[in-house]
């Protein structure tokens, strides 16, 4: 019978003969020679495995690895680019802080200290060196890690960051060398160079030689010294740890050993070396910050929608040279900035001059007087000596202060180390009690935006006072109680007594509205209740419209997405709202009760100029004309006769224009909003922790302080005529069933409060019944401005289409 036996495998054969050798190793009765030489051989036969197995995972690796093309891609990559309306740069999306420069506007003296110190072969490796690298492994081994990579790893940790980092892992080095080689084959070794010195950190936002050059020296690149190219080569070892500003003579010692090295590689002259070394680093420090042009909150707003839209469209705002053309008319916005800079100067001198002594008496209504005397007064001294308590509030409230518990000190000596750091007790008043401010301009015919200052200095606030801020409007609020009781069908000239009035809210409490100065018991039209801006009239207005249907008007007008507590007090602007939303909302006014979402991006193109996406506003009717036209016809009476006055007797504007003061409890917010037939504008002016104010009632209020910031801006605008001074809003139609009924309502005097219902199977008086009558006559008069109005507004969208098709 035969048999048939396996032939051994290959590995099975390498298994035994490596067992064998381990058995030779360890008998001891075999000669010292035969088992040394058993041992080598076991030592290499395993060694050899671990090789093939590293590289097959490495193999495994290339895939997870940057390809060719994304390196290619990486090198050349593009940043966006925002493009204003009238053709100027605004701003450019770059990954980081960073300007690129070629290596010829690079100062060779980095170039040398670069090579001399980091990687001396680097013109003849071909991406790694074996040696280095296992030296630098057997170092770290030992406990004294040195840099074992070549330029060219830096550099594919540099670029990409997240995907190899700077672990010490077996895996990342992996890929770091595979990433390595990839490079030197898609580079060449000028290009490497220029890429790494363009993409190197350099601490404090500074990335690149040429941000480094400009943060530590104040000058480019290409004017860097030996000295200086040393230094910032030297801090490539560790930035943090030879930080210059922070560890001088850190920063000096290395600095030295690079200069030494340029003198082991015959760069510099050992002479010239003894000259050199014992100079010191002089600095010419200042923080770079991100250059986001003249409109730097609106930049930042805008690119977080550029992200989401890049995302969807599988496009990269920081790689593809998208060229986005945005609606800022950068002549209205430096307009803006400089009426926002301009008067918030002046306003911040009246706050820290009203705050600076005991005496509440106001000094002038001229701002002028309080800068004049700024400089003999100590801001806010009164304020911080009547509120200590305030003060600890504002320090339990820090992240130093948090800091300082997390660590484990107790909260009064965490309290008491505080109160005694003068240099944090004096930036935290200074912030405290810094001014700010928020302006945004809207052309209600495109709806398109065209200024946005989101506060006094981007540089010291970066907060958006446009687009994050909520505060309470007030009296900007009223024209939505109005607009919903127009629309319920009340005429501007119904009348409401002048009288105090009082509310029981669903809670039981009674809600008192006030003005500030007393009622006059005497009747007064809701035309001359809004402008006038009394707060008597408008909470009987309220009780006509309702509170809900009031909320759900500003809703449909603009203010989207801030809440709204449907309550009789919301009249007076208590929800905390955008000034985003309300300049939209007012901007639905001016368009004739039309509401248009705010367009802020035209369209987007490639760098070739193809068009990527074109945008438009979307559009639907939020009030009737008629309403609108009755609204801008009453807010014209507030700049001609009621709060607004100032924009005519101080600005000298006598284009058409309506608009709406607005100040809230203790002087906290200041509010004005103008609308003018092709621009919409509104400020608000106030601190940013509410528990500081202005402290006289004059100037705390939004006619002295956010209407100066619009009135600037409007002077400077329609002086210039980039805004047409001749434009007209149209004139609103009253009817003449309007004017029988106001007739015949008034002759039996004003509304004092809203009549009782009748009871059942109550008829009423003979005016009642006519009541019922005209009532429903204006009902059909209503629907057929309804329909007509419908049938123009789909007329203007099919001729709004076929413009577009053209």
């Amino acid at each position: 019978m035969q048999t048939n036996t396996a032939k051994p495998s290959r590995l099975s054969r390498l298994r035994a003969y490596f067992m064998s050798l381990l058995r030779r190793t360890i008998d001891s009765a075999l000669p010292p020679r035969t088992r040394m030489l058993a041992a080598v051989k076991a030592l290499f036969l395993l060694g050899g495995a671990a090789f093939v197995l590293l590289l097959a995972y490495a193999l495994l690796l290339i895939p997870f690895t940057p390809s060719i093309a994304d390196l290619r891609k990486a090198r050349h990559e593009q940043p966006s680019v925002l493009m204003s309306a009238d053709g100027k740069r605004i701003t450019v999306f770059n990954r980081i802080n960073r300007e690129w420069v070629p290596l010829n506007r690079v100062s060779p003296h980095v170039v040398s200290a670069l090579v001399a110190t980091e990687d001396h072969r680097f013109y003849q490796h071909f991406g790694i060196e074996p040696q280095r690298m296992v030296i630098g492994a057997l170092r770290a081994l030992i406990g004294d890690p040195e840099g074992g990579s070549t330029i060219t790893q830096q550099l594919a940790r540099n670029m990409y960051p997240k995907e190899i980092g700077r672990q010490p892992l077996l895996n990342r080095k992996i890929m770091e060398v595979i990433t390595a080689l990839k490079i030197e084959h898609a580079y060449s070794k000028k290009e490497i160079l220029e890429t790494y010195l363009n993409t190197v950190p350099f601490l404090y936002n500074a990335f690149g030689i040429e941000m480094a050059a400009r943060t530590y020296f104040d000058k480019p690149a290409s004017k860097l010294g030996l000295l200086e190219s040393a230094t910032l080569v030297g801090m490539l070892k560790g930035t943090s740890y030879y930080n210059p500003v922070l560890n001088p003579q850190r920063a000096l010692k290395r600095r030295n050993v690079v200069l030494s090295q340029m003198v082991k590689r015959n760069v510099i002259t050992q002479a010239s070396f003894d000259s050199l070394k014992t100079r010191p680093v002089v600095l010419d420090f200042e923080r770079q910050q991100e250059a986001l042009g003249p409109a730097p909150h609106f930049a930042l707003h805008l690119r977080k929608w550029l992200i989401e839209w890049a995302d969807r469209n599988d496009y990269n705002i920081y790689q593809d040279g998208l060229v986005v053309h945005t609606t800022i008319d950068t002549r209205l916005q430096a307009m803006a900035s400089r009426a926002v800079a301009r008067q918030l100067e002046q306003l911040q001198a009246v706050a820290d001059v009203e705050w600076a002594s005991s005496s509440d008496r106001l000094l002038s209504t001229s701002a002028d007087a309080y800068v004049s005397r700024r400089q003999r007064t100590q801001p806010f001294a009164w304020f911080w000596s009547s509120r200590a308590e305030l003060l600890n509030t504002f320090i339990r409230e820090s992240p130093n202060y948090a800091r300082l518990i997390n660590a484990g000190t107790p909260a009064d000596e965490a309290l008491a180390q505080l109160r005694g750091n003068a240099e944090f007790i004096a930036q935290l008043k200074a912030r405290k009690t810094r001014l700010e401010a928020g302006f945004m301009a809207i052309d209600p015919v495109t709806a398109q935006v065209k200024a946005w200052v989101g506060s006094r200095d981007f540089a010291t606030d970066q907060f958006d006072h446009v687009g994050a801020a909520r505060r309470q409007p007030g009296s900007t609020f009223k024209p939505f109680v109005y607009g919903a009781a127009l629309e319920e069908g009340m005429s501007p000239n119904r009348k409401f007594m002048d009288a105090p009035i009082e509310m029981r809210l669903p809670g039981g409490e009674i809600w008192r509205p006030a003005d500030v100065t007393p009622p006059t018991r005497k009747p007064m039209t809701a035309r001359e209740g809004l402008i006038y801006s009394k707060n008597t009239i408008t909470a009987r207005v309220m009780l006509e419209a309702g509170p809900r249907q009031t909320a759900a008007l500003a809703r449909k007008m603009g203010v989207a997405q801030s809440p709204l507590d449907p309550v009789p007090a919301l009249a007076l602007g208590t929800s905390p709202v955008s000034l985003f939303e309300m300049v939209t909302s007012y901007t639905t006014i001016a368009a004739g009760g039309e509401y248009r979402q705010p367009l802020m991006v035209t369209r987007i193109t490639d760098k070739a100029g193809n068009v990527l996406a074109s945008f438009d506003t979307d559009s639907r009717r939020a009030v009737s004309t008629d309403t609108s036209e009755q609204l801008i016809d009453m807010l014209r009476g507030a700049i001609n006769q009621g709060t607004g006055q100032n924009i005519r007797t101080r600005f000298g504007i006598r284009a058409d224009v309506a608009g709406k003061t607005g100040t809230t409890q203790d002087n906290t917010d200041g509010w004005f909003i103008l609308m003018h037939p092709r621009l919409v504008a509104g400020a608000w002016v106030g601190f940013n922790d509410a528990r500081v104010a202005m402290r006289s009632n004059h100037w705390g209020q939004g006619a002295h302080n956010a209407l100066p910031v619009v009135g600037d801006f409007y002077q400077q605008a329609l002086g210039s005529r980039v805004v047409s001074p001749a434009a007209q809003f149209p004139r609103p139609s009253e009817s003449v069933l309007e004017r029988v009924w106001d007739f015949l309502k008034n002759l039996s005097g004003p509304d004092d409060d809203p009549a009782p219902p009748a009871g059942k199977g109550d008829s009423g008086s003979p005016l009642d019944a006519l009541q019922r009558t005209i009532d429903r006559m204006r009902e059909v008069e209503r629907t057929y401005h309804a329909w007509r109005q419908g049938i123009d507004d789909f007329i203007d969208r099919i001729r709004r289409w076929l413009n577009f098709l053209g």
